[in-house]
């Protein structure tokens, strides 16, 4: 992304009911360019999340929670905003989504959707997935999914990704008809497989170790913040305490009765703050988990560029066998021991008939050898070219996204800071006001 991002081109959620302060939090969480194609002729939404009951595929009754995506044309005639075009899609219809992505652009890093069920918690927090305020929270990742998906060069021009955008009913087939659940299963298990490259790439390898790293020192992040979120709450809670003591001690003093009272006010307003703060900072630390959930991205398409590099050299080394056979057969001698050989010595040697014949055969498995070699070389090079494009364009997105995370979280510490010793002055000066 570009660093000169301003406020008009951030693509903001729309949801008239969140506050201001949210609405904030928001605009931080989504700062996706508007320069794809798509994003210029389109505002995306996620408007809404509704709870239902329903019939699994096993015919039991589930509750569950859609999604109302609003799209419209980002620019209309006469200025009059166009009625936006709705459909509600399953969390499980984003997962098939990403899924199809992760299959048909091994060298992209998809981007994550929010987490399914809650982790970090800290112990005020629900980690129940039908939660309001997490419900809300995985909203505004959803939204943010499908802008990056939006904005990114290649994806935004997916048909399936427009489908998904515009056809509530026929888009489960139009994905399934595509037939990556095929590769999906094949990528699965390709991906799960034990090999190791002779020649790996030092750029991949690199980034690979440095992703593993990041996994850790955000995961470090977030279970220590919620260990601080659990110790400030109660902090927090205990100025509770201190303001009903101050409200009783107020009745029994004639002099200092109504500066006590007040500051027993200004207490329980202290105490019922955090709850806000918290909730705010949560929005950070989900902005915190979509890079720890990138990370399992970038993976991906190290493991998958591990897995071209050696099936190349595999299609090599299965290629310089066969023409060390062409040679031992051309020469008659035989450079290491071999089941051939040996029983050569046994029954004899060949024809020359069937010498002609295994020569012909070889050399025509070598001619297949070499254009797989090439094939498989062509492959490599391309998925590195396209692989490193793609992770340069994450690393400048990381970079500014994090930057501006991490600035406005110190932000809002600074005015959190700020209200606390307002309280304690507002408190001091009204027990010295009415001493």
């Amino acid at each position: 992304m570009a660093d000169s991002v301003s406020r008009e081109e951030v693509a903001v959620i729309s949801n008239t009911d969140i506050t201001s302060t949210e609405s904030e939090n928001n605009i931080i969480n989504t700062m996706v360019e508007r320069g794809t194609a798509l994003l210029r002729k389109l505002e995306i939404n996620v408007a809404e999340a509704e709870k239902r009951t329903g019939k699994n595929t096993v015919n039991m009754q589930e509750t569950y929670t859609v999604y109302l995506i609003e799209i419209r044309p980002a620019e209309t005639e006469g200025g009059t905003p166009a009625a936006p075009d709705t459909l509600w899609r399953r969390y499980s219809e984003f997962e098939l989504l990403r899924t199809y992505l992760l299959v048909t652009y091994p060298y992209i890093i998809i981007p994550p959707l929010p987490e399914k069920r809650a982790e970090f918690v800290w112990h005020k927090l629900s980690a129940d997935n039908l939660d309001p305020d997490f419900v809300e929270r995985r909203r505004v990742g959803l939204e943010n999914f499908l802008l990056r998906v939006a904005s990114h060069p290649v994806l935004s021009n997916d048909k399936i990704f427009f489908l998904f955008l515009t056809e509530e009913k026929g888009w489960r087939d139009a994905v399934l008809e595509t037939g990556f659940q095929d590769k999906a299963d094949s990528r699965l298990k390709s991906l799960s497989a034990m090999f190791r490259v002779k020649n790996p790439d030092k750029r991949f390898t690199a980034l690979k170790q440095y992703s593993d790293e990041l996994n850790s020192v955000i995961s470090q992040l977030l279970r220590i913040r919620a260990r601080v979120a659990d110790r400030l709450y109660g902090v927090y809670k205990v100025h509770g305490n201190y303001g009903r003591v101050f409200s009783e001690w107020s009745a029994i003093e004639k002099e200092m009765g109504d500066g006590l009272q007040s500051a027993g006010h200004h207490m329980d307003t202290y105490a019922a703050s955090i709850d806000d703060i918290l909730e705010e900072e949560e929005h950070f630390a989900d902005q915190l988990k979509e890079y720890l959930f990138y990370t399992d991205a970038v993976r991906s398409v190290c493991r998958k560029h591990e897995l071209i590099q050696y099936e190349l050299e595999m299609a090599a080394q299965d290629l310089a066998q066969k023409k060390q056979q062409k040679e031992e057969l051309a020469t008659g001698t035989v450079r290491i021991f071999s089941l051939k050989g040996m029983t050569s010595k046994l029954f004899g040697q060949e024809s020359p008939e069937q010498k002609e014949s295994r020569l012909a055969a070889l050399e025509q498995s070598i001619q297949e050898g070499e254009e797989t070699v090439k094939e498989k070389n062509t492959e490599c090079q391309e998925f590195v070219r396209a692989a490193w494009d793609d992770i340069e364009h994450f690393k400048e997105q990381r970079d500014k996204d994090l930057r501006e995370a991490l600035i406005s979280y110190a932000i809002m510490q600074i005015s959190m800071c700020k209200k606390v010793w307002t309280f304690i002055l507002v408190c001091i000066l009204c027990m010295y006001i009415n001493s």
